[in-house]
């Protein structure tokens, strides 16, 4: 029960509230700057690299981001689609969704919809784990009163919880906070820590200069070796690039793929979030989701997804 929800949420839940741990170890960020290559453009800027690694290692802007679809209107394009082994549509959703808030209550209409294929169970439930847990990121049943966007001081502690609750609070720091170690989950969770400077030597690290949208940005590129050979095992994060506002260093944009095999599951997963500013919020605009899984004694779930998101009220 536990494991299907992970491997197929592996990405998507945005409603917890994880941060990073306080107190940085600064000698381990000092170490991971020496390992960082630096394009020739950031190289003439004296860019302290230490700094920026402990700024990326605290990031909450792209956890904000999420949360403040809670308390913003909007309108969505809402693309599911679940595959079979051979790469066939077998089942599908499409359709326009939009969330208003007022009294400080959130509430969604259903504009239009199109299903096909076995999309829905005979009760109107979910068929699929995929669009179960897609729901549950952009679409609001009934009326949600009583939130807020607020991040600054809330603590994360997944040992503090048990069950499935606390695996959920696992899937979120993942999420939001990505390349963290993450206590508890089976056979992966210390991988993922791609900041520990021993798991760091599996990684080639990158700082650039790029664009987003006419924005200047710091592009960090955590890519694995390529020559790991046998000890692809010790990894789980295959690469993940993030665009950075370079005058706020806010997430405008990121980009990554995870894969393991442990034997009784593995999964495969590739995704893409685009950011937007309305006003002085910074919301997703656009989220792509490819992703194949599979649970020893489950059939295996292909699920692809892309959320676009616009018309932003408040």
């Amino acid at each position: 029960m536990i494991m299907k929800y992970f491997l197929i949420l592996l990405l998507f839940t945005v409603d917890g509230f994880p941060t990073a741990a306080q107190g940085e170890d600064s000698v381990d960020n000092e170490r991971l700057a020496k390992m960082v290559n630096l394009s020739e453009v950031i190289i003439r800027t004296d860019l302290n690299v230490a700094r920026f690694i402990s700024q990326v290692k605290n990031d909450t802007t792209f956890y904000k981001a999420f949360r403040n679809l809670h308390v913003l209107g909007f309108t969505s394009w809402n693309d599911i689609r679940i595959r079979d082994k051979k790469g066939h549509i077998k089942a599908a959703l499409m359709s326009k969704t939009k969330q208003s808030r007022s009294n400080g209550c959130r509430t969604m209409e259903v504009i239009s919809e199109n299903s096909s294929g076995d999309f829905y169970e005979g009760d109107g439930e979910y068929n699929y784990y995929t669009a179960e847990l897609y729901a549950g990121i952009f679409f609001t049943k009934g009326t949600v009163c009583g939130e807020s966007n607020i991040v600054k001081g809330i603590d994360f502690k997944p040992r503090s919880q048990s069950g499935l609750a606390k695996h959920k609070e696992q899937l979120k720091m993942l999420f939001f906070n990505p390349g963290k170690k993450i206590p508890g989950i089976p056979f992966i969770g210390d991988k993922i820590d791609i900041f520990d400077p021993d798991r760091a030597e599996y990684y080639d690290f990158i700082i650039d200069y790029g664009d987003y949208e006419g924005q200047s940005c710091y592009v960090f590129s955590i890519k694995a070796k390529p020559d790991l050979g046998g000890k692809k095992d010790k990894i789980v994060i295959d690469s993940m690039v993030t665009w950075f506002n370079t005058r706020t260093m806010e997430v405008m944009a990121r980009n990554y793929d995870m894969s393991y095999n442990a034997g009784v599951y593995d999964f495969d997963v590739h995704m893409e979030v685009e950011m937007t500013k309305f006003g002085d919020y910074l919301v997703p605009k656009l989220l792509r989701y490819i992703g194949n899984w599979d649970v020893a004694f489950k059939k295996r779930e292909r699920g692809l997804f892309t959320a676009t998101l616009f018309d932003f009220t408040n």
